[in-house]
């Protein structure tokens, strides 16, 4: 029995109806090929049935306009998401103080438990994702202030613990209702955890943590390993998030510590240290790379070169900005884009195509 299709699938299908047609129509302007009345008539009904059943089940951009005009809707959802996350925020504060401490609690814990349900009605109505969106982003907001908020009312000493429970329940709204932004989210309250939990282990206190970079390497690991263990082919972009936060987790620290060798660990002289981080982010960027480019994930391909190119400015700022006339130093790094991009053509004219992948296997 077939497994049912996701969203993702049912829009990467209406997207190969839609190109079929097109090439279609050229390969017959081209009198490649000739089809008859009755089969070009036969090839467009099913196509119109097959769109409609998809259509009928997810929300679906059926041609270009409604692609077009997904994309504004996704923006304005993402911008209105944000502006009624601010507007709960502040509306707790400016009528706190007037309230007493049990309807304080009462009220915490309210709008917590009601903007939930409220998420999962408007879940079950909203087959567009839009307005599901935004209620589960206030959702999440009125936890944190739930949870932080309950702090303070009660005198109590700030704790790294709190990320545990606003990243469980970002996770779970993000996987509940297929969303991306409270993935980041989630992702980005465990990377605090490990990176603060990694600082207590050596000493520091848990708000000190960023002072030492190598702290979010642990954290790094565990965004980037997860994808490889939990499958996520059923939520559309998940995979990706997860590699992206790993690599952002792994190649800012190492940024930072190959200018400011004094964040480090390692009981060597600071050069030395932002040596050695250099030559790391030359070669894990490259080995990145590699990998992305193998394993056909464009997000980590982008990524890691888009942080190559970073060190590798940066390290021309090192050694030739106080040297070089102005106009010869951004002329070199003007010749350096352009050798990347030649390169980087190269790796692409190289590869086989899909259609190749397909035909060979």
């Amino acid at each position: 029995m077939a497994e049912p299709l996701t969203r993702l699938e049912a829009q990467a299908r209406a997207e190969q109806i839609r190109v079929f047609a097109l090439e279609l129509a050229h390969l017959e302007g081209s009198q490649v090929v000739s089809l008859s009345d009755e089969q070009r008539r036969s090839i467009q009904e099913h196509h119109q049935s097959v769109i409609a059943s998809l259509s009928n089940q997810f929300d679906i951009d059926r041609d270009m306009r409604s692609k077009q005009l997904s994309l504004g809707m996704r923006i304005a959802s993402l911008l209105g998401a944000i502006a009624l996350a601010a507007s709960v925020f502040f509306l707790f504060y400016q009528f706190w103080g007037r309230l007493g401490t049990g309807l304080q609690i009462t009220t915490l814990m309210g709008a917590s438990g009601l903007t939930y349900w409220a998420t999962l009605w408007i879940r079950r109505k909203d087959d567009t994702g839009y307005f599901t969106k935004l209620a589960a982003l206030v959702t999440f907001v009125c936890f944190v202030l739930n949870i932080q908020m309950m702090g303070e009312i009660f005198n109590i000493t700030p704790s790294d613990k709190a990320l545990i429970p606003w990243a469980a329940y970002a996770i779970l709204l993000a996987y509940m209702c297929d969303l991306r932004l409270l993935l980041a989210a989630g992702l980005l309250c465990i990377t605090a955890f490990i990176a603060a939990r990694a600082g207590e282990f050596q000493g520091l206190y848990w708000l000190d943590f960023g002072e030492r970079p190598e702290n979010f390497f642990p954290a790094a690991i565990v965004m980037f390993v997860i994808p490889l263990l939990l499958n996520q082919a059923r939520y559309a972009g998940f995979a990706q998030i997860y590699r992206l936060m790993g690599l952002l987790s792994f190649f800012l620290p190492v940024l930072v510590l190959a200018h400011w060798g004094d964040g480090s660990y390692l009981a060597l002289q600071p050069q030395t240290i932002e040596h050695l981080y250099q030559a790391l982010g030359f070669l894990s960027t490259g080995a990145a790379t590699a990998l992305g480019i193998r394993k056909h994930w464009p997000d980590v391909v982008n990524t890691s070169v888009t942080f190559f190119i970073v060190f590798l400015y940066t390290k021309f700022y090192d050694w030739w900005w106080e040297l070089m006339p102005k106009y010869l130093f951004f002329l070199m790094l003007g010749l350096t884009a352009l050798l990347t991009l030649f390169v980087l053509r190269r790796l692409r004219s190289e590869g086989p195509t899909d259609l190749q992948t397909k035909v060979s296997a």
